[in-house]
């Protein structure tokens, strides 16, 4: 069996498009063809450091129990009992992030990292033990029907989602385009849960967005740091580089769930010098820490610059605003604290198609604030306006970066 490594930072969701609707949005720190495992190695002998006082005979005690008792005794799937098993172990550990993928969903997952999606297009992860809305993405059904970030799904489809993993959820709410699914919302300005029926759709993920705003600010919308990104930045880096009257640049990253973590050093380098750090991947006590070092090409780190950010904000987002408050001076975060979502999964693929995803380290920024506990504050707080004719945050950071300019 091969064995995968894929890191993500967010493991946060998108619900969305062809054949699934989680998009695990987060970081990815490459695949690695490492050595075939022997699975022998696994069924005759014990793992290192197993904990000789658990008695794994219970297990088959009990279900000899069910085997021989249980009433519907020959309906059981022995195969549903090992992943259930197994799924419940991984769960005690009490971390969202850390799950096991039966068959089933370990396909939806990898298809949802291929980048096809059908849903309601939002993202989605657990804040304080409750399923929470991170973002909707921008003109998707979930953005349409007024889904916000901070949102908390109460229930899906009537099914209440308290002790309910983010897998659980996104089978829930995935499905094809013509579909709909309710979703039973809490939100502080309602005085009771409030039902939103979505209607599926197709989900297509624009990756930037550039323009030219009054007093030659150059705007930058980065919808998530897909594979992509990083020659679709270049690209926008270069028409900012050219024209000669941009005086500054206003870079908006309000909504945007993350994206691979390559990705977002090669974003980030263009703002910092070269060997500045981006971002720490922090370990237990057994492992170093792993600093991640901007390569350049630095060609955009002497223009006034302000970073938009928000709730929904969150992994490559508040790496790459992070790493550039800390390292620059001529720098303002302007909106709202950011989600907080800092912890990379690491997945290995199992020999039946199942996987399991577990969390392996915390990021930091290059200071040493932990994003998962306090996420990104904001220089300047400005709350998000329900004025649909005026975005006061982005008002705000033009405010803000004209102040920058004429310093």
């Amino acid at each position: 069996m091969k064995k995968f490594l894929l890191k993500l930072i967010l493991v946060i969701i998108i619900i969305g498009v062809a054949s699934s609707v989680s998009f695990y949005i987060g970081f990815e720190k490459g695949k690695e063809n490492l050595p075939p495992v022997i699975i022998d190695e696994f069924k005759n002998t014990k793992p290192k450091n197993i904990d000789e006082k658990i008695d794994f005979s219970l297990f088959w005690q009990v279900y000899g129990i069910l085997k021989q008792n249980f009433i519907y005794a020959d309906k059981i799937d022995s195969q549903k009992v090992l992943y259930g098993a197994i799924s419940g172990m991984v769960k005690s550990l009490g971390d969202p992030y850390t799950v096991f993928l039966d068959p089933e969903r370990a396909k939806i997952f990898r298809e949802d990292v291929s980048g096809e999606f059908e849903g309601v297009g939002m993202e989605i992860g657990i804040r304080k033990n409750t399923l929470t809305v991170i973002a909707p993405l921008e003109g998707t059904p979930a953005f349409k029907a007024g889904i916000k970030p901070g949102d908390i799904i109460t229930a899906i489809d009537g099914k209440s989602t308290e002790d309910m993993t983010l897998e659980e959820a996104v089978k829930l709410i995935r499905g094809k385009a013509g579909t709909t699914v309710i979703l039973t919302i809490v939100r502080d300005e309602f005085k009771k849960p409030k039902d939103f029926k979505i209607t599926r759709e197709k989900i297509y993920i624009p990756l930037i967005k550039y323009e030219v705003k009054e007093d030659n600010i150059a705007y930058i919308k980065i919808y998530s740091f897909s594979a992509n990104l990083t020659q679709e930045f270049a690209k926008t880096a270069y028409k900012i580089l050219s024209n000669p009257n941009i005086k500054g640049i206003i870079i908006d990253l309000r909504n945007n769930p993350g994206g691979f973590l390559q990705v977002a050093v090669d974003v980030t380098g263009w703002f910092l010098d070269e060997q500045d750090t981006i971002v720490i991947e922090q370990f237990d006590g057994n492992r170093n820490n792993v600093l991640y070092k901007s390569k350049g090409p630095s060609l955009l780190k002497n223009y006034p610059l302000v970073i938009l950010i928000n709730q929904g904000s969150a992994s490559a987002s508040e790496i790459m605003a992070g790493a550039i408050k800390d390292n620059r001076e001529n720098v303002k975060i302007v909106g709202e604290k950011s989600f907080g979502k800092g912890s990379v999964q690491e997945l290995r693929d199992l020999p039946d198609g199942s996987a399991v995803k577990f969390t392996v380290a915390k990021w930091l920024t290059p200071k040493g604030n932990v994003i998962e506990e306090n996420g990104i504050k904001p220089d300047i707080e400005v709350k998000y306006s329900e004025d649909e004719e005026k975005d006061t945050q982005l008002e705000k950071a033009i405010e803000v970066l004209k102040g920058l300019i004429n310093n």
